[in-house]
């Protein structure tokens, strides 16, 4: 049986805890690794190490961190088949999901080499008589991230490429459920040049995590998940003086106005309700037709379309989307579908009890879509996290907008339309994160930044772009006044012992 260790300075450890956890492989439903699980001494450890590694890094000037950075954007691009294959063998996404995990964490990689551009500073020459001011972005020191399930490439990436670029140590709690390729991750990490305890991972579940959020070497903490667990990350890491940012869930709906075009709003949107299973923060599992004959349309259209979806192992070059992680997730989103229908939604395609010939035991669900959903249903206000596509129908675009607005969630929206005035106020006044118009999932390019609204996001600062340069540095300010005359005389040299 396979093992996947901490990875802590450089080496792979097995940790002191005897406890382990099931890594499946989700096509066939069968254990095929087991993951170490970490106690707060792992992370002492990986700390330990952080610390003894990170003020040479620091002081390492940002174009050799950048070299090192660009080094490890070229392994990545020449392992990501291999990364893609042991990425869905754990996660169950099919290859070309996969692989755009790992595209999407390549492109922040990407925008950290840039870092001596971003890092610098501001200058005010003249501020005062003979003053001027200067001001410089410093690292933290030892930060951490807690990073889901569900992309286990991408979101790592989110978080260290930039705290690295910027010259801490980082700390990586993965998800246990998927935790091969985070060491993957590290292991290219430390062959690009990157130091030995420059990039640390943690195996765990609640245990490490507590001990993150209370570690009092660990400066900053970010955190991608639900929102009850972000909430908890949020305020017990703050409560400990750390910096914080919470990424939580999300419902975000797709608003279809009458000029509309359909073929692309059908496209886009099974393409964003049922990619990667639906288990994607930024999936789309809410459709907004606005007036009864755009509502018709498009469940009509939408069935059609559900029809021609292909349901198979990740490896399959034809399949649409693979199983979901795990047998317990599977059951989770069939237990919505039960409280749908209980709740009075119309179930137009029902996914459940969906089996692969060779693969019976493996944790596949169908597409399903419900049509006639309301906002008052406990199945709209949650997040299902998987292959269900809920249909609430409005009379106008104000009604539609309503919706996201006033949700628990604010992740992201899109808007369907060929208004370019609707678009422009939908856009200003919506009270949502992240807006599409015409694009069905708003995930921001790496130089821009991402962050939801509400119970999406806990915390001030987003993910990447200039706000992640933020999230993980310091600002310093110099006020500076030199005297004038001969530099020569001793009342202006710095004393010295002796």
């Amino acid at each position: 049986m396979r093992h996947v260790h901490h990875f802590i300075a450089g080496k792979h450890v097995s940790g002191s805890d005897p406890r382990t956890g099931d890594i499946f492989d989700p096509g066939t439903g069968q254990v095929q690794a087991q993951v170490c699980m970490g106690t707060p001494a792992e992370l002492d450890q990986a700390v330990k190490a952080a610390l003894a590694a990170q003020p040479e890094w620091a002081e390492t000037n940002p174009q050799r961190r950048a070299r090192v950075m660009f080094r490890f954007k070229e392994l990545l691009e020449a392992n990501m088949d291999e990364l893609a294959v042991l990425l869905s063998s754990e996660h169950g996404k099919v290859i070309a999901d996969s692989k755009g995990d790992i595209q999407r964490g390549l492109e922040v990689i990407e925008f950290a080499c840039g870092i001596p551009h971003l890092l610098k500073g501001e200058y005010s020459q003249g501020a005062g008589p003979g003053i001027d001011i200067y001001a410089m972005r410093q690292p933290l020191g030892v930060v951490a991230g807690i990073t889901p399930f569900n992309f286990p490439a991408m979101i790592p990436m989110w978080m260290f490429g930039i705290a690295l670029a910027c010259g801490n140590a980082f700390i990586l709690k993965p998800s246990e459920k998927d935790p091969s390729v985070p060491v993957r991750l590290a292991e290219l990490m430390l062959e690009a040049g990157a130091p030995e305890g420059i990039l640390n991972v943690v195996q765990g579940d609640k245990a490490v995590v507590d001990a993150i959020l209370t570690h009092d070497d660990i400066r900053a903490v970010s955190f991608v998940g639900s929102s009850d667990i972000a909430h908890y990350v949020y305020s017990t890491g703050t409560a400990n003086a750390k910096r914080v940012q919470a990424m939580g869930g999300a419902k975000n709906h797709g608003i279809i106005l009458p000029d509309a075009d359909m073929d692309q709003v059908v496209a886009d949107i099974a393409g964003a309700a049922f990619g990667s299973a639906g288990e994607r923060c930024m999936a789309l599992p809410v459709a907004v037709p606005v007036g009864a004959e755009t509502a018709d349309i498009f469940v009509e259209r939408m069935r059609a379309e559900i029809d021609k979806l292909n349901i198979g192992v990740a490896t399959d070059p034809d399949a649409h989307f693979g199983p979901v992680v795990t047998s317990a997730h599977r059951q989770r989103i069939e237990n919505y579908i039960d409280m749908g229908v209980k709740e009075g939604a119309e179930l137009v395609v029902d996914g459940r009890g969906a089996t692969l010939q060779g693969h019976e035991d493996g944790f596949f669900i169908g597409p399903s879509m419900f049509d006639r959903v309301t906002p008052d249903m406990q199945s709209y206000k949650d997040e299902i996290f998987g292959p269900v596509l809920q249909v609430v129908r409005a009379d106008s675009l104000e009604e539609a907008a309503r919706l996201p607005s006033e949700h628990q969630y604010g992740n992201g929206v899109a808007l369907f339309t060929r208004n370019g005035l609707a678009a422009r106020e939908f856009a200003t006044k919506v009270n949502v994160g992240m807006v599409g118009i015409n694009v069905p999932i708003p995930v921001p390019v790496a130089y821009h930044t991402f962050g939801g609204w509400k119970r999406s996001a806990f915390g001030d600062i987003n993910q990447h772009g200039v706000e992640g340069i933020r999230f993980y540095t310091k600002t310093k300010t110099v006020t500076q006044r030199w005297p004038s005359g001969d530099v020569q005389d001793q009342s202006f040299v710095i004393p010295t012992m002796g």
